[in-house]
Parts: C-alpha cells; sequence; structure tokens
C-alpha cells in the first residue's frame, strides 16, 4: 500500500514537472500576411491572372454563342452531313468551355499557392524563431480559412505582435488579430 502511494505521488510529480515544460503561443497566420508588403503584391498577381483567364473563356463563350446562333438560323438550310458537322462542332465547343473552365480554376488554385509559399515560408521562419527565444513548445494558428479553431487562449500567449516584429512590420495598434 506504502508503494502505491509512493508511486502515486511520484507520478503526479513527473506530470506536473512535464507539463511545466509545455508552453503554448498562438497567433493568427493570414493576419500577418496580410499585413506583409508582400500581400499587396500576390493580390495584384492573382487578379491579374484571374482575369487573363476570364477574357480566355469569354472568348470562348462569345465563339460558343456565334456558332449556336449561326446553327439556329440555318439549320433549316443545312444538308444532314453539314448538320451533324456543326452540332458536334458545338458539342466540342461546349466540352472545351467545361474543360478550359475546370482547368482555370486548378490553375489560379496553383498560381496562388507558388505566390503564397515564399511568404508563409517566412512566415514559419519568424514563428519559429519566437518560438524558440521566447521558449515555446508549440504554436498554433488560431484559425483555419477564416474560421476560429481556438476557442480559448490567454491574450498574453498571443505571439502574433511578435512575429510581426520578427518580420520586420510594425503591428497595428489595438487591433484584433
Amino acid at each position: 500500500m506504502k508503494a502505491k502511494i509512493i508511486l502515486s505521488t511520484a507520478i503526479t510529480i513527473i506530470g506536473f514537472e512535464l507539463m511545466a515544460q509545455i508552453k503554448v503561443g498562438y497567433t493568427n497566420v493570414e493576419y500577418v500576411l496580410s499585413l506583409m508588403p508582400e500581400a499587396k503584391q500576390i493580390e495584384s498577381e492573382l487578379t491579374a491572372y484571374k482575369k487573363q483567364l476570364d477574357t480566355q473563356l469569354e472568348s470562348k463563350y462569345k465563339d460558343y454563342q456565334t456558332k449556336v446562333a449561326d446553327y439556329q438560323q440555318n439549320a433549316g438550310s443545312y444538308t444532314d452531313v453539314v448538320r451533324a458537322d456543326k452540332e458536334n462542332e458545338i458539342v466540342n465547343l461546349q466540352t472545351s468551355m467545361q474543360e478550359f473552365e475546370v482547368n482555370a480554376q486548378n490553375s489560379l488554385v496553383n498560381k496562388s499557392d507558388q505566390l503564397l509559399q515564399p511568404a508563409f515560408e517566412k512566415i514559419g521562419t519568424a514563428i519559429e524563431q519566437v518560438a524558440k527565444e521566447q521558449e515555446y513548445t508549440h504554436i498554433f494558428n488560431m484559425t483555419v480559412s477564416g474560421n476560429n479553431i481556438l476557442l480559448y487562449a490567454r491574450e498574453e500567449d498571443n505571439v502574433t505582435n511578435l512575429v510581426l516584429k520578427k518580420l520586420g512590420i510594425d503591428p497595428p495598434e489595438n487591433s484584433e488579430n
């Protein structure tokens, strides 16, 4: 019985010591990214790229509309072979537009990832440096895609301003991050 009490006490003490070694912080990576100088450039490049893709899709759509209007106006005068060829051409254009739309969306996502990767790497490096300097064992991102995942945390564990300073950015006064 005495051995169980000693063992239980030892486990409790070790547990408290381990808990004392854990220091958890949090930040808002999306907020940090929004304040980085390169954020506006990234947004500008993505907007221009999206506009270019939209212009190409619009051109395909106009071509499709022209072919459909021509077919509707002249279908009665077409021979069976010409009519079948025109219908096939319209179906192929429609399929091409749908494929282009999917490919354009994927391309936009890839472009976004490509442009954002260096910024996220900078943020990651800054977070790592802050964690080491402030002796944090864990740092969490408080949001994912704009949704809060951190339900409660003490403000003194918010390292966002430290990360901003590490990136050379003056944190805005009284900002909700």
